[in-house]
């Protein structure tokens, strides 16, 4: 009945005469059973009372009670000192007055981020690294700690309440961005606003985002630090005036980008959005890279019926705030044609060789050191690579990029192919023996093509003679001549001066 009422009277406050309903703004005052909350916690959580005490919600009286306030039906309520509450604030909660953001951040690729769940990355940790060692209540056979230390902590958990409202220890603490909690609601808002702060500018600064977007598979955020964007940024952070409540780029600050304003902040000409996918126009995450529309009508996500051009116009519309038409256009032809040449050089034909691979392996899978190979070639050095590209970080493009891609495709995967098809290929199971030749017909169809054909030593005359007519312009144009040897001028006799005869004094 509380929350009934509270509620009632946001939605009064939001709606002047003449006027249909609104968003809510906040009660007059601070609740009575807030009151109650702050009393107790002001002494026995001081750090969260100053975290709230510092907030925009303290202005506008919204406290504990209204955050943590629970319906007695709540799978995880539970009574304490004579109030229902709840200790989790779903997205669900927080819509009673940021809907427009939790529709946004529903609508988007982070709130579903903890179905990797059931994902080839999580078979990793539950079986590869870990054990069912982790037995709880919730878990009474066990679970990885590898998984829910590693990877439920950013993508999130799927939370189990346990009776009286507790919270099992493998799923809570977790602010995973895409945590399934118990009220069917998707996602973590304080993955990016911690509590009890709830700080836009916090989720502003690059850090925040370097929680998950880091390591060997997605670091955007070491990409980001060794950018041009990066380096303005940390040269201008006490110019970036992240604090301002609007931070429209090119009105509020000029100086540098961070992730949020590529991704997600105001422009002149588009509002703050909780989608972080409206402006990527390539979604770099799979073997093979994809437009984004594509990505999302998998997960059943309404992005389906945005397009990529869309999208990158509303990148563009932030890029032209710093940079000139040309130069914007022109990186994008940079970036595309980068993530084609991965795609078409490496990622297309490594899929279908390991695939044709498949019959010839063990079939239990990591237990093959191919699928190692191909799993590090795109989920890591593939990533980094066009992530690399994606944010001009030229270093991470190709050092620990395409060469460490090239290398692991020439050095590792093409001599375990070999070997599969030398193993095989005489086999007298007539399936492993069809499977042998069709994978080796595959894998000389790909180095003898034109982007692979110089392993074989196939070069094109033509091509090696442009290289040799290359070396030696480069050579000719910086090849310095040695100077001649400096000729000094010749040291002529010392003379002493005349001296003059002493005079008596």
């Amino acid at each position: 009945m509380m929350k009934r009422l509270w509620l009632a009277a946001l939605v009064a406050l939001a709606a002047p005469a003449g006027h249909s309903l609104g968003q809510a703004f906040g009660p007059r005052e601070i609740s009575e059973p807030s009151k109650q909350c702050i009393a107790c916690h002001k002494q026995h959580s001081p750090a969260a009372y100053e975290q709230w005490g510092s907030s925009k919600h303290f202005r506008a009286n919204v406290a504990c009670f209204e955050c943590h306030s629970a319906n007695k039906d709540d799978t995880d309520a539970y009574e304490h000192f004579g109030q229902t509450i709840a200790v989790l604030v779903t997205p669900k909660d927080c819509a009673r007055c940021h809907s427009k953001e939790v529709e946004e951040f529903a609508n988007s690729r982070h709130s579903k981020a903890g179905r990797i769940l059931g994902s080839l990355d999580n078979t990793l940790a539950e079986i590869v690294e870990g054990s069912h060692g982790f037995k709880t209540e919730g878990f009474p056979d066990g679970v990885s700690s590898a998984a829910v230390t590693g990877c439920w902590q950013c993508h999130g958990a799927e939370v189990k309440v346990l009776p009286g409202g507790r919270l099992d220890p493998t799923t809570w603490p977790n602010s995973g961005i895409g945590r399934i909690n118990p009220d069917g609601s998707e996602g973590s808002c304080n993955a990016c606003h911690s509590g009890h702060s709830f700080s836009a500018s916090q989720g502003r600064f690059p850090d925040s985002c370097g929680k998950c977007h880091l390591g060997p598979d997605h670091p955007q955020k070491e990409i980001f630090e060794s950018s041009k964007h990066g380096a303005a940024f940390f040269a201008n952070e006490s110019k970036m005036n992240l604090d301002n409540p609007k931070w429209v780029v090119g009105e509020d600050y000029h100086n540098a980008p961070t992730c949020a304003t590529c991704h997600m902040s105001a422009t002149r000409k588009q509002p703050v959005t909780h989608d972080v996918g409206l402006r990527i126009s390539w979604n770099n995450r799979p073997e093979v890279s994809i437009r984004p529309e594509a990505a999302d009508a998998k997960l059943g996500l309404p992005g389906a019926n945005i397009t990529w051009q869309t999208r990158r116009k509303n990148m563009q519309d932030v890029c032209i705030n710093c940079h000139d038409a040309q130069w914007v256009n022109n990186f994008y032809v940079q970036y595309d044609a980068f993530i084609n040449l991965y795609n078409t050089k490496f990622a297309i034909p490594g899929k279908s060789l390991y695939e044709l691979a498949k019959p010839l392996m063990n079939p239990v899978q990591f237990s093959n050191h191919l699928d190692f190979v191909w799993y590090e070639l795109w989920h890591h050095e593939g990533r980094r690579a066009r992530h690399g590209a994606s944010m001009m970080a030229p270093d991470f493009a190709h050092w620990h990029g395409t060469y460490e891609v090239s290398k692991k495709f020439y050095s590792e995967m093409v001599p375990e192919l070999r070997k599969l098809i030398g193993e095989h290929q005489n086999s007298s199971d007539a399936a492993k023996a069809k499977a042998a030749a069709a994978l080796s017909a595959k894998l000389d169809e790909v180095l003898n093509s034109d982007e692979h054909k110089w392993y074989l030593g196939k070069v094109d005359p033509a091509e090696a003679a442009k290289r040799q007519k290359a070396l030696e312009e480069f050579r000719k144009r910086y090849e310095v001549t040695p100077p001649k040897p400096a000729t000094l001028p010749e040291a002529k006799p010392e003379t002493k001066p005349e001296s003059k005869p002493e005079t008596k004094k």
